[in-house]
């Protein structure tokens, strides 16, 4: 045999292709080339998969005096990473006649070294999964990825160590006049166990307990997290916002299985994966001078920015007017749309981006407004940092609680009985599930209060007549616009849910419409 074809993938913005691997030698000098838009780390597999080769105990392809071409289809699509170098190899080996194996149905990742051990990739899990709808029924992935691809039900995962284990998995005749040392059969290699989703609810890093007094604020990350609503938090330097924020990550729920998948999908595509399963939400806290591609993703081959990476969980902005006008006003999308576009000449792809979003920001620049400290920041100076962020912006923000100084009795005491996290978070779950099942019935899945449209709101979140009559006198009475006054609605409704109530209340809009200060929005 001269020809043959085995079957790879990979991930182009976030989205995975099942790749075509097709080996021919040829009569001719010897040449090695591989076509079909490879990048540079392709081009250099040639190297990798030849040592690799060699350091198996096969003759390598130096060895032949053979035109040797790899094509990678489809032919116009850019081909990346080094994801394709054990593909290569054993298509190889089957048209150098060395091995004998049935391709169909298996797909093969990996990148080699030298002496043939098989490396870790990233974009596994979506790759297993685009595997399993094409109708695939095994995957052959580096041993480190396995877990990651066994979250995947309905196909097999197998984690490979080495060039020479696998051949041995899927040749159990080797030619031993071929292998050098012997059969070169590594023994078959036991299917990957399914990954099983465990969260232990451990206790979290940053307790709320921990935290002395700032009651509003603690009581404004609960409705967050409960409805999935941006805030913003404004005080003093040294208040505690930074870690309030922190502290959001542990009274949000575990993932359910769905999130799990997206999410360490999205952060393995990205190479950002830590462990072989994200089941927390993901906390992201990029620093202020963070550019605008970073923030919402792109480059000349776009990647995922912070936005996407917090799908699912937090986006973190501590210092937030101090953040490039252009980089907040990127947020506009993907806080109204929870998805952010990417447009670049060789295409366009919709990045997931549904987060919540914490700010974090201070009076005046010096952050001493309003302390004790005499603040040295100049009236246009002041009017200057405040007028950074726009008024849509602020208009995205659901709740805006201003997080005072802290009085030093206060906080040299230890914390007094059980953490405060956990509680709140049970009561997080419970308002979370009576949204779901109050959304059950809807056409497209809904899972927070935040995720309403004006139609769905209507449908969804009727209100008594005390409530729509006092909510209809404050908006008209504040100015608020119709983002706003479907927001006020969304915010008294995960209101109610904490409280266990089946109808929206004047106490709840009351309660909302505390959480969005004059003084803030006078200038709007």
């Amino acid at each position: 045999m001269s020809y043959a074809k085995v079957y790879a993938a990979q991930n182009v913005l976030l989205r995975a292709h099942i790749i075509e691997v097709e080996v021919d030698l040829g009569k001719g000098l010897h040449a090695f080339s591989v076509v079909g838009l490879p990048d540079k780390a392709i081009e250099e597999s040639r190297d990798r998969v030849s040592a690799a080769i060699k350091n198996a105990g096969y003759k390598p392809p130096k060895q032949y005096n053979k035109k040797i071409v790899v094509a990678l289809a489809p032919a116009d699509l850019r081909k990346e990473g080094p994801l394709f170098d054990l593909a290569i190899a054993l298509c190889f080996l089957r048209a150098a006649g060395d091995i004998a194996f049935d391709p169909a149905g298996r797909l093969f990742l990996g990148e080699l070294s030298l002496d043939g051990d098989v490396r870790r990739v990233n974009g596994v899990l979506p790759l297993a999964l685009e595997a399993k709808r094409c109708g695939f029924r095994e995957v052959y992935v580096p041993a480190v990825n396995a877990a990651e691809a066994a979250l995947v039900e309905g196909i097999a995962v197998f984690g490979v160590g080495s060039l020479r284990e696998i051949i041995g998995h899927l040749s159990e005749e080797a030619d031993p006049e071929i292998v050098e040392g012997g059969s070169g059969a590594g023994g078959f290699i036991a299917p990957q166990p399914r990954t099983e989703i465990f969260d232990a609810m451990s206790e979290p890093d940053i307790d709320l307990s921990d935290i002395k007094g700032q009651e509003t604020a603690k009581r404004g990350l609960e409705i967050a997290a409960a409805g999935g609503h941006n805030i913003a938090l404004f005080g003093p330097a040294g208040t505690g916002k930074t870690m309030l924020a922190k502290a959001l990550a542990g009274i949000l729920p575990p993932l359910d299985l769905g999130a799990v998948i997206e999410t360490t999908g999205i952060h393995s595509s990205a190479g950002l994966l830590s462990e072989p399963v994200m089941t927390r939400p993901p906390f992201r806290s990029p620093h202020h001078t963070t550019s605008y591609v970073a923030m919402v993703g792109g480059g000349t081959i776009p990647k995922p920015g912070e936005v996407t990476l917090a799908h699912n969980g937090v986006l973190f902005l501590d210092e937030f007017p101090e953040f490039d006008r252009k980089v907040l006003e990127t947020l506009r999308q993907p806080l109204e749309e929870r998805v952010v576009s990417i447009s670049r000449a060789r295409g366009s792809s919709l990045f997931p981006a549904n987060f919540i979003l914490v700010a974090a920001m201070n009076p005046c620049p010096c952050g001493n407004a309003g302390t004790a400290k005499p603040c040295d920041c100049a009236p246009q100076h002041i009017a200057r940092y405040e007028r950074r962020l726009s008024g849509p912006i602020m208009d995205r923000i659901d709740l805006w609680i201003e997080v005072s100084k802290i009085d030093y009795d206060a906080l040299v005491e230890g914390r007094q009985g059980e953490g405060e996290s956990t509680p709140m978070r049970e009561r997080i779950v419970l308002a979370r599930e009576r949204a779901r099942e109050r959304y059950r019935d809807a056409r497209k899945p809904i899972r927070l209060n935040s995720e309403l449209s004006a139609r769905e709101l209507s449908k969804y979140v009727p209100l008594a007549p005390e409530a729509k009559s006092m909510l209809t006198s404050a908006a008209r009475s504040w100015g608020l616009s119709a983002r706003s006054f479907h927001r006020m609605i969304k915010l008294a409704r995960t209101i109610a849910d904490l409280a266990g109530d089946a109808a929206v209340a004047e106490g709840h809009i009351s309660e909302a419409f505390t959480y969005r200060p004059r003084k803030l929005f006078a200038r709007l």
